[in-house]
């Protein structure tokens, strides 16, 4: 499997896996990714500012997550809790995987290709942040080292539980 920036020809793949996505959270009546977002416009400019990357097996983009190095305001607050570092780190959002493929493990492949990539920039410190009801989210990040820090708030005021990992 290869992971790689992605590129503006992937959107119509991006954009398949994130309907599923937000297919699955209104089934599970998770409000997160509802109301159209991500859109296209979204993923575009994440391609443009080279935060978008992709999970590809056998010529198919299989998942899709946006990285940033440049920080994100809404962590700057954090409640009951704190961070477990201040220090520079990666920003993990938008991530998906293949609804057809899940179960096999791919979300832990990009986590680890995330962590790779940390590494070789030099940053130890992986933040997210997940709604409250994504179980499976908060699963995925407990399996993969990361432990609940507190709650941020995002721009429009709503809730989500925050995450870091130390990268050693």
């Amino acid at each position: 499997m290869e992971f790689r920036l992605a590129l503006e020809s992937d959107v119509a793949s991006i954009m398949s896996i994130i309907k599923q996505a937000q297919s699955y959270f209104k089934e599970q009546r998770i409000n997160q990714w509802q109301n159209g977002y991500p859109n296209p416009e979204v993923i575009m400019n994440d391609i443009r500012k080279k935060y978008s990357y992709v999970l590809v097996k056998e010529d198919k983009v299989v998942g899709t997550v946006a990285v940033s190095f440049d920080g994100e305001k809404t962590y700057d607050f954090i409640f009951n809790g704190d961070w477990l570092s201040h220090q520079a780190y990666a920003v993990i959002h938008r991530m998906a995987v293949d609804a057809q493929l899940k179960g096999l493990g791919l979300s832990s492949i990009i986590m680890k290709k995330i962590e790779e990539m940390c590494l070789n920039k030099g940053v130890h410190s992986i933040k997210i942040d997940t709604h409250q009801e994504n179980k499976s989210m908060q699963k995925l990040l407990q399996k993969n080292g990361f432990q609940y820090c507190g709650i941020i708030h995002l721009l429009d005021k709503s809730e989500r539980l925050a995450f870091e990992k130390i990268l050693l």
